[in-house]
């Protein structure tokens, strides 16, 4: 005999946590097309000795436990970014570093504040963990609006930069104000430092309440093995690595990242240089379509186009994809463009150039 858990009135778990009622599953609606240029992953591929120790993994790397914590990565990503190994914390993804975060320093009902708009996870993790979330626009200048920011009295306080989507560059200013000023914890997530050649690493060695996360999504070209990381006092590290727990780099990502990080070096630097080229070229190809390009400095262009979200169909409709963006505060509608080899780019401006000319005369495919 069997009993049912469901309430049929609400079509929900009956031993279910009610926070999760409001948590959607996270699903950005991109069916699969021929060119896809939502991703700001690395459009070149994969770095050539990354890509051999992929193939060439052992066998025991597989059928046993990664390590623990991922030491030997630490130190790899620590050399890297100029740190020590102890102000390292590694995780499957920087959502993984993000979300543990959270759950170290955010007790139930604490508030979570970022700059808007930005990474559309950050709402969602707070959901999760059972904290506020408060969202602030940004100013005009595509800065945060710190004071606003700060009022909400937040533990975390949650900003990114460059900016995802508007590839804006946080000030100097502005990161050593709210490291001061903030009542609790300061997230400042760099998953595309590597294109701006900006990095508050140092700055999160002199300090106790910064956590700076990064990833080998972008630059690197390993989104799919999930490998993310964050830089902070070692006090503040090791909370987010109770929260996360163990073995959460597995051996194959851990083995790739570490080839990657000892031998690719000089393909990922002529990569993100190929990015910011083709970056300013396609912004320069824009604007003379009478377009006017966010500044970026990461690897994808945010252009206001009206109408985006039709026209985004219509690139789809031609087997294209950017990611486009309803209302942006001070700006409207944008689409995201990523960066990659000037033939997908070109490939692009074609589709665009027939999608907006059609879009505008009220035809949408």
């Amino acid at each position: 005999m069997s009993t049912s858990n469901i309430d049929m009135t609400t079509d929900r778990l009956t031993f279910a946590r009610a926070l999760y009622d409001a948590v959607p599953l996270y699903d950005p609606k991109r069916a699969p097309v021929d060119l896809d240029l939502t991703d700001n992953t690395n459009l070149w591929g994969l770095p050539p000795h990354a890509e051999r120790a992929l193939r060439e993994i052992p066998v025991a790397r597989i059928t046993r436990y990664p390590s623990l914590y991922a030491a030997e990565l630490k130190e790899a990503l620590a050399s890297f970014v100029g740190a020590k190994p102890e102000y390292l914390v590694t995780g499957c993804g920087s959502d993984d570093i993000l979300d543990s975060a959270m759950r170290a320093f955010g007790d139930p009902g604490s508030v979570v504040a970022s700059s808007e708009p930005s990474f559309a996870m950050i709402p969602i993790f707070a959901q999760m963990n059972g904290l506020t979330y408060v969202g602030v626009p940004e100013r005009p200048d595509h800065q945060p609006d710190l004071d606003a920011l700060l009022a909400a009295k937040p533990r975390i306080l949650y900003l990114c930069t460059p900016n995802n989507p508007t590839g804006a560059l946080l000030t100097q200013e502005t990161l050593e104000r709210a490291v001061r000023e903030a009542p609790g914890v300061v997230f400042i997530d760099e998953a595309y430092a590597e294109f701006s050649g900006v990095s508050a690493v140092e700055l999160a060695m002199r300090v106790d309440n910064l956590l700076v996360i990064r990833t080998m999504s972008k630059a690197f070209g390993l989104a799919g093995l999930r490998v993310g990381y964050g830089i902070g006092a070692p006090a503040l590290v090791r909370d987010v690595e109770k929260s996360r727990g163990p073995y959460k780099v597995n051996a194959m990502a851990e083995q790739v990242a570490l080839t990657a990080l000892r031998e690719d070096m000089a393909w990922v630097h002529a990569h993100v240089a190929l990015a910011v080229e083709n970056r300013e070229r396609l912004a320069a190809a824009l604007r003379d379509r009478g377009y006017a390009p966010l500044t970026s400095h990461a690897n994808y262009v945010c252009v206001p186009v009206a109408q985006a979200i039709a026209v985004g169909q219509a690139l789809r409709a031609r087997g294209v994809a950017a990611r486009p963006f309803a209302g942006l505060p001070h700006v409207g509608d944008t689409l995201r463009i990523s960066v990659g080899p000037w033939e997908m780019l070109e490939r692009f401006l074609v589709a665009f150039d027939d999608a907006t000319a059609n879009v505008y005369k009220g035809v949408t495919s």
